[in-house]
């Protein structure tokens, strides 16, 4: 894997619900919602930084689960892949966000229509909700 890879958190509740974090920057997307994650780190597979990056960033330990089928190229030397999980200890906290949200596939979908979502993690949403519905 060559360039700057940026994991995601498809984060699923055991009664069928998906964890949002609200962005607090840059400007330009502050208060839209994403999948929480962040940049691989050299070295690190995908599932550890994924992983790492959920402690941060929430506060939480997590089972790392199966790759979302779509990974979101947007730009060059940059991807972004998101992979579920299910939080095995800790309770979501917004250290690095502005509020987190947990939501079921109508809401997910209202959001979508809203434009609410960050527009990189859109690419996500047919598979989220088709997680969300199944």
């Amino acid at each position: 894997m060559s360039g700057a890879i940026v994991v995601a958190g498809a984060i699923y509740s055991g009664d069928g619900r998906l964890l949002l974090a609200q962005r607090a920057y840059p400007p330009e997307l502050a208060g839209l919602w994403e999948l929480p994650g962040g940049k691989v780190e050299p070295g690190e597979t995908l599932d550890q930084a994924l992983g790492r990056e959920l402690c941060e960033e929430l506060d939480v330990d997590v089972r790392v689960g199966a790759r979302l089928d779509v990974s979101v190229r947007p730009k060059p030397g940059l991807e972004l892949i998101a992979i579920r999980a299910r939080i095995v200890s800790g309770a979501p906290d917004a250290t690095e966000h502005l509020d987190l949200r947990w939501v079921d596939a109508d809401l997910l979908n209202a959001m979508d229509a809203r434009g609410e979502i960050v527009p990189n993690d859109r690419a996500w949403i047919p598979e989220l909700l088709a997680d969300l519905q199944g």
